[in-house]
C-alpha cells in the first residue's frame, strides 16, 4: 500500500514537497513505526530507484518515503531542475520534520538510505541532523568529489577551476533573463557516454528501462557554483557516529567514493558489503543486485531502528 503526499518544505515553505509513502503489509495507523527515507540519484525522480527500495524495504516492515528533491520531479520551486547539493541535503531533514507530525512514526527510529547522489546527500544530511539512527548507501556518489576529481578519480581538484567560472558565467547568463543554461548530469545521447558504465547512465535515463517524464536528466549549470566545492563527507570524522551500511558493486567505477564515506565516519559500526559482479547502474534495478542490497540493508535497519 502506498500514498502520494504533498507537504511544504520547512526550510523553504514557498516549495512543495511531493513524496509517496510506502506502508508495510497489515499497516496499523495506531501504531508506531520505524521510518527510512529515500533519496534518488542526481537527475532521478522517486519513481525510479529510489521508489524501488522504498517499495521493498516497506516489504520488510518499514514505512518509507521517497520524494522528490526541491525544484524537482513534482515538488515545485524555480529554477527547475537546480541541484543545489546543499538544499539536497537539506531536503532530508526537511522530510523528517514532516515524518515527525505523523502519528504513527516513531521519532525515535528514522534511518535514511540514498542511491548516487542521494546517497552522499544522506550521509551529509546525517552528519548534520542526528535524527537519522542509521544510514544505508548504494552505489554512493559524492557529488563534488565526481565534478571535481571525474568518475575515475584521476582529476586533481584545483583543475576543475574552469567548472567554477562555468557555474558563474551561468549565473549572469541566467541573470539577465535568456534561457536557463543547463547541463547534462547523465550523458543524454549514448554517443555522448565517455565508457560503457556511463553508457548504461543513458540508458537507464533515457530509454525504457527506467526513464520518467519528469526526469530530463540534466542540471542547471549554475549549480556548479555550489557542486565543485562541495564535500559531502564533510567532518564525517567527528560526527558521523551513526551505524552505516555501505553496499556498492564489485565493478563500479563510483566504488571510491564508498570507499572514502567508509574510511573517514567516525562510526564504529560500519559495514560495506560489496555486490559482486555489479557495477554502479546495475545497482539501480536489476532484480538480483537490488534483492541482495535489500537483504542487506533491511536487517541492519531491524537492528537499528
Amino acid at each position: 500500500m502506498s500514498q502520494t503526499v504533498n507537504f511544504p518544505n520547512s526550510n523553504n515553505t514557498n516549495i512543495t514537497m511531493s513524496a509517496i509513502i510506502n506502508f508495510p503489509e497489515g499497516f496499523d495507523q495506531q501504531r508506531k513505526y520505524p521510518a527510512i527515507v529515500v533519496s534518488h540519484p542526481g537527475g532521478g525522480v522517486k519513481e525510479q530507484t529510489a521508489g524501488l527500495y522504498a517499495k521493498k524495504l516497506a516489504e520488510q516492515g518499514f514505512v518509507t518515503i521517497a520524494y522528490d528533491a526541491s525544484y524537482q520531479g513534482e515538488s515545485t520551486g524555480e529554477p527547475r531542475q537546480l541541484e543545489n547539493p546543499y538544499i539536497r541535503t537539506e531536503d532530508v531533514s526537511a522530510v523528517i520534520d514532516y515524518l515527525t507530525t505523523l502519528p504513527y512514526i516513531d521519532p525515535e527510529k528514522i534511518g535514511a538510505m540514498g542511491i548516487c547522489a542521494g546517497a552522499g546527500y544522506t550521509a551529509n544530511a546525517a552528519i548534520n541532523d542526528h535524527r537519522i539512527k542509521a544510514v544505508g548507501t548504494v552505489s554512493a556518489v559524492n557529488i563534488g568529489s565526481m565534478f571535481r576529481n571525474g568518475w575515475d578519480n584521476n582529476v586533481k581538484d584545483a583543475d576543475a577551476l574552469p567548472y567554477l567560472v562555468a557555474g558563474s558565467n551561468a549565473r549572469t547568463n541566467d541573470a539577465s533573463g535568456a534561457a536557463v543554461a543547463t547541463m547534462p548530469l547523465a550523458p543524454l545521447k549514448e554517443e555522448d557516454a565517455p565508457n560503457a558504465e556511463l553508457r548504461e547512465a543513458w540508458e537507464y535515463y533515457h530509454t525504457d528501462r527506467c526513464q520518467y517524464p519528469t526526469a530530463p536528466g540534466f542540471a542547471t549549470a549554475r549549480s556548479l557554483t555550489q557542486i565543485i566545492s562541495y564535500d559531502a563527507y564533510n567532518k564525517a570524522e567527528a560526527f558521523f557516529n551513526q551505524p552505516l551500511q555501505i553496499v556498492a558493486g564489485s565493478v563500479a567505477g563510483s566504488k571510491w567514493m564508498s570507499d572514502d564515506l567508509f574510511n573517514r565516519v567516525a562510526s564504529k559500526d560500519k559495514n560495506f558489503h560489496i555486490v559482486e559482479g555489479a557495477n554502479h547502474m546495475s545497482l539501480y534495478d536489476v532484480p538480483q543486485y537490488v534483492a541482495e542490497a535489500v537483504n542487506v540493508l533491511a536487517p541492519f535497519f531491524k537492528k537499528n531502528l
